[in-house]
């Protein structure tokens, strides 16, 4: 049986008891800067919500602050997937490792997806 969802800005809407608590936490935030939109192919930006693309001038504005939040969230040994753009890697890798967490890159050239993988310390 799923658990509760919970709807709102990232970490907000969370209960606390959640706090300090999750294992995983998987985010797949906006990494599109800003004036990339505009490049997309149609089948993603006309169709898309704009805030599900638009990260900002540099397309990491969620991504840092979802990195910011994940040390609160995760239990003592919990991962945090981030999908991020493969010209975004190091900057969202360096997001995480500035809040504490353990980070490395995964890529698959297969699926064209690159995911931060950060964990939260014992």
């Amino acid at each position: 049986m799923p658990g509760p969802v919970h709807e709102g800005d990232l970490y907000g809407p969370l209960p606390d008891a959640l706090r300090g608590r999750v294992d995983v936490l998987v985010a797949n935030a906006p990494y599109v800067p800003t004036e990339a939109i505009a490049l997309m192919p149609p089948e993603a930006r006309d169709h898309e919500a704009r805030a599900a693309l638009d990260g900002g001038a540099d397309g990491l504005d969620v991504q840092r602050r979802v990195a910011a939040g994940a040390p609160d969230w995760l239990a003592p040994g919990g991962a945090l997937l981030i999908e991020t753009g493969r010209q975004q890697a190091p900057a969202t890798l360096a997001a995480c490792t500035g809040a504490g967490l353990t980070g490395r890159l995964v890529e698959d050239d297969d699926l064209a997806a690159t995911v931060v993988v950060a964990v939260r310390g014992a």
